[in-house]
């Protein structure tokens, strides 16, 4: 814990509280923090990626941003569970529904996050790997959820290291397999915790907080749309296949 501040963290030793809340988005941090915390204090503004600590009904509370991403999100929570001690980290946010049940604005909560990232790769384990969230923490995360009368669904998520996907498909593979939503981060999120033991859970919202996100659920005319515009790029590609190996072959010959 003495390699602090690091290259991508400008905290102090002792500067984050044990317990982080950690959106994609560093400007979402920033709203949090102001909003919600007593007296909070800009502790890393690195590369603008904002984190703060203050306190909310009197614990201690950091909230900081983590970036798009499992390689962003992984650097983050690595260096705050093995460099600065944070032993909770409640990542909040929005992600894409996948199955009909899962209306705008419920909170989703990932009891285990699918993904087609080869983060565990790093591990070398013999075969695979299926990161889930600390149950405790999810218990409590559902109990204080249902306790605010908010709506909320348990169950497996995916982690996607893709947004604009070329395969048309894909979504309809995870849905089959009962998958509840789509995002980008949870699975760095919950095998860097596992690999150092500390708790984590990753919540599509903060009941603790009351502060939630409006999901992006796509509309099947959306679906349709965004699947012509991807074949039509596509399609152009394979036009200009020529074109583009000149450009290639141009772009060598000016850095030579």
């Amino acid at each position: 814990m003495s390699m602090t501040p690091t290259a991508h963290n400008g905290a102090k030793q002792g500067e984050i509280a044990k317990t982080v809340l950690m959106p994609g988005d560093p400007l979402r941090a920033k709203y949090i923090a102001e909003t919600y915390l007593e007296n909070p204090v800009l502790v890393t503004s690195v590369r603008n990626m904002f984190g703060y600590t203050g306190t909310y009904k009197g614990r201690e509370i950091s909230v900081m941003g983590g970036g798009m991403g499992m390689p962003s999100v992984g650097i983050y929570t690595y260096e705050l569970f093995h460099f600065y001690g944070v032993e909770q980290i409640i990542r909040i946010g929005s992600a894409g529904a996948l199955q009909d049940g899962v209306k705008l604005m419920d909170v989703v909560i990932g009891m285990g996050a699918c993904t087609d990232s080869n983060y565990a790769y790093q591990y070398g384990l013999p075969g695979t790997f299926a990161p889930i969230a600390d149950y405790g923490l999810l218990a409590k995360a559902v109990d204080t959820a249902k306790a605010q009368g908010t709506h909320v669904v348990v169950g497996n998520i995916l982690s996607s290291d893709i947004f604009y996907n070329a395969d048309t498909t894909v979504n309809d593979k995870w849905r089959s397999m009962g998958v509840l939503a789509v995002e980008m981060e949870a699975a760095a999120l919950y095998m860097n915790c596992l690999f150092y033991t500390s708790d984590a859970a990753h919540e599509r919202s903060s009941g603790d907080l009351g502060w939630r996100r409006v999901f992006k659920k796509k509309k099947k005319e959306e679906l349709v749309e965004r699947q012509g515009s991807i074949k039509e790029t596509r399609d152009r590609r394979n036009n200009t296949k020529d074109k583009a190996t000149v450009t290639r072959v141009s772009r060598h010959e000016r850095e030579s």
